[in-house]
Formats: C-alpha cells, sequence, structure tokens
C-alpha cells in the first residue's frame, strides 16, 4: 500500500517503460502516488474515511462503521485497478503505447460512491446519518431479527413493493401512515421489528418467496451456498478439499470462466517450478532463495 516501493528494486515504471513502450504498468496504493498521506501507511478503514464515505455509514447514534474490506480495498481499489487495466489495454489498441495507472483506494472508493454525491439534493441524503432511506432510516429498508435468531432482508422502496410487504406483515395500509412520513418511520421500524419476531426466518421464507416485497432471508455462507436460487444457478463451487467459494462473475455467455477445483496454492508452492519454466537454472534459484529474494513452501503429504 506504500507508493515508491518498486523505484527502491529498481523496477519503477520509467525504467521498464523504457525498455518496453506498450507496458501497462499498475501502481495501486491507498492513498495514491502523489499528495500529502502518498508515503503514509493505512488500511481500508482510512482510505474509506478520508472518501467521505465512511461518514455515511452507520446507525444513528453510533459511530461510522466500515463493512469489513471490502469497499476501500476490493470495489474501490482492486475492481477500479481492474478497471483502469482494461481501459489502458483497449487504448493501446489505438496508439500502440502503454502507460502507468495511478489508483488511489481513496479516489477509487470516493468515484464509487459518485451515486450518493450527486443525489445529496434530491432528499435522499439531507439527513442526519442512519435517518436517510437507504442507510437503516427507513423501516422499509432495513434488517429484522426473527423468532430463531436469524435475519430477513427488507428493501421495499417502491410503493407496489411496500404494499406487499404490508400485506404479508399481516397489516393494513389504511390504517398505517403514509410510507415516506419520515417523523413515523422509527415507530414503524418497532412495529415492523416485532412481527418479524414473531415468526422463523423459514417462516418468513414461506410468506415472501414468490412476491415482489423485497424481502429475502439474511444467509449464513453455508446457508447461501446450500440456498436453492444459489444452488440452480450454480452460483457457489467445491474445490478437491471440499471448501465452497463463490464462481467467477460475471457469467459470459460465450467465453465463461472455467473455474478451478484444485485447493489454492500455498506460497511459494510453485515458485521453483514457473523459475524453471522462464529458464532460470537450478542453481540461480538456489542463490535467489539463501539471499531470500524468494520463498519455497511445499506442502506436507497427508499420511
Amino acid at each position: 500500500f506504500f507508493s515508491g516501493v518498486m523505484e527502491k528494486l529498481g523496477l519503477g515504471p520509467e525504467v521498464l517503460l523504457e525498455e518496453n513502450p506498450k507496458l501497462i504498468y499498475a501502481r495501486l496504493t491507498g492513498f495514491g502516488q502523489t499528495g500529502k498521506y502518498a508515503k503514509s501507511a493505512g488500511h481500508d478503514i482510512n482510505y474509506l474515511a478520508l472518501s467521505g464515505v465512511l461518514s455515511k455509514l452507520g446507525r444513528k447514534d453510533e459511530n461510522p462503521y466500515a463493512p469489513l474490506n471490502l469497499l476501500a480495498d476490493f470495489a474501490g481499489g482492486g475492481v477500479l485497478c481492474a478497471m483502469g487495466i482494461i481501459i489502458a489495454l483497449y487504448e493501446r489498441t489505438k496508439s500502440g503505447k502503454g502507460q502507468i495507472i495511478d489508483a488511489s483506494m481513496v479516489e477509487g472508493t470516493a468515484y464509487l460512491s459518485s451515486f450518493l454525491w450527486k443525489s445529496q439534493n434530491i432528499g435522499l441524503w439531507n439527513r442526519p446519518r442512519g435517518e436517510n432511506l437507504l442507510d437503516s432510516g427507513a423501516p422499509f429498508y432495513e434488517t429484522y431479527r426473527t423468532s430463531d435468531g436469524k435475519y430477513m432482508a427488507v428493501g421495499a422502496i417502491e410503493p407496489q413493493f411496500y404494499e406487499q410487504l404490508i400485506k404479508g406483515l399481516g397489516l393494513d395500509s389504511d390504517k398505517l401512515p403514509s410510507q415516506l412520513s419520515f417523523s413515523d418511520w422509527p415507530k414503524m421500524k418497532k412495529m415492523f421489528a416485532s412481527i418479524f419476531a414473531q415468526k422463523t426466518q423459514t417462516e418468513w421464507c414461506s410468506i415472501f418467496d414468490g412476491t415482489d416485497a423485497c424481502v429475502t432471508p439474511v444467509l449464513s455462507f453455508d446457508d447461501a451456498a446450500s440456498h436453492q436460487h444459489n444452488k440452480q444457478r450454480g452460483s457457489f463451487i467445491k474445490n478437491d478439499q471440499e471448501e465452497i467459494s463463490p464462481r467467477p462473475a460475471p457469467l459470459l455467455s460465450r467465453t465463461p470462466a472455467v473455474p478451478s477445483f484444485k485447493r489454492d496454492p500455498f506460497i511459494g508452492e510453485h515458485t521453483e517450478e514457473i523459475l524453471l519454466e522462464y529458464g532460470f537454472t537450478k542453481e540461480e534459484i538456489a542463490k535467489l532463495h539463501s539471499d531470500k529474494v524468494i520463498e519455497f513452501s511445499k506442502p506436507k503429504a497427508n499420511l
């Protein structure tokens, strides 16, 4: 996550682009290659904070919270860096030249949140954190605990979907406040919570499955992999160690990804094999290993 690391190794972009002007050189860091924090350490939560997005995440009267390290590391960082590489590859077909990609997780996260910036003046985000439409303020965009300690996710924004939610909960919309009556939201949330707490997750699924109420179960990893919808699509795969992981997405019609069913390699497991393929001698590889440039890690046999 630091800038300048490759220069210290003598492998900076200027050196490599001189040798190969078609090279696309992606630099993925937290704060970017320039600016006050460029050489500072940080993690996902710090990049989220500096992007402005963290201030929007969290419930009313609680501290802002980071959603694991998915948003800045993987979405604002990895995915947008990959998109930059694809854009540069496409541009190279026109110009024949490579270029340097400065992918900052702060900027990537901010750009990913453009919707939040551009919708500030249309009434979606003009209330304090945790009191808006999509940030747990609305009773119809929230999670609710069931009688068996599991949860249901509710996202019934549109009036026709909201009406189906109300019907599934056994309520009469004529006897309730208007869906968008902000002042009634806290009271409505308590009412919805008390109703959801009366049935199990499975019972609520039997009521809402097949409707457009936008109500779905909050699934654990195990439950997600075994859920009927995901099984029908083959959304999760098992490797040869019976470990479950998501199938590569999105699904392409003509050239879909072919997932590997082998376990993930250990760090250094194939180092020697790959270097031999690229023409290194056993002696050169041994020297790199003794100089601690590379490491080996051979899996132990299962006896």
